[in-house]
């Protein structure tokens, strides 16, 4: 996400519709790839990205720039996503998203390059399945968007220490799926 100066912030957060669109389309993609990894459907990914944007909209007046705007939006994002994964988690247990299954397989006039990523994004949507919530979002955040583990901490709203925890956690139970061919056999 590219930084936004504070002086467009201002505006948007004064109701000012061009320097909100400035945010938008500053903040957008990066809002939608952290929701997609928290939730693996892009359907639900562009809602959340939506309710977010919402969100930030409303609650721009109330942005005080004690975090970086950056932190501050991934904060809402990870606690949209979450909490939508959560709901239709609980509503849609045994439903198949056929949608992710047709983006994900190449089509007949596919490049090998295209079929490799296709086959790489559905290997990394099978490993982020693998974990609980909370270890997915501190592991999207750090090792896909990159953040420091000061500003996971501050986006999720827990210590730095919980931070290296759940990466840690994370990443062994990659590792021990892997090992015992968990990952092949979600693929």
């Amino acid at each position: 996400m590219n930084d936004i100066a504070a002086d467009i912030l201002e505006k948007a957060s004064q109701g000012d519709l061009e320097a909100f669109e400035q945010v938008y389309k500053s903040a957008s993609g990066f809002v939608y790839n952290v929701a997609l990894r928290i939730i693996r459907n892009s359907a639900d990914a562009e809602e959340v990205a939506q309710e977010v944007f919402m969100k930030v909209y409303h609650s721009l007046k109330d942005f005080q720039f004690r975090s970086s705007f950056k932190t501050w939006v991934y904060r809402i994002t990870v606690n949209t996503a979450i909490n939508r994964y959560r709901k239709f988690a609980r509503e849609e247990k045994d439903k198949v998203d056929y949608d992710g299954i047709i983006e994900t397989l190449p089509g007949a006039g596919s490049t090998a390059e295209k079929a490799i990523q296709s086959d790489n994004q559905t290997r990394l949507n099978a490993l982020l399945g693998l974990l609980s919530l909370e270890h997915r979002a501190c592991l999207v955040l750090r090792e896909i968007e990159g953040l420091s583990y000061q500003e996971i901490a501050a986006s999720l709203k827990i210590p730095v220490n919980t931070v290296r925890s759940r990466l840690k956690r994370a990443r062994q139970a990659l590792l021990e799926q892997a090992g015992k061919g968990q990952v092949q056999d979600e693929v």
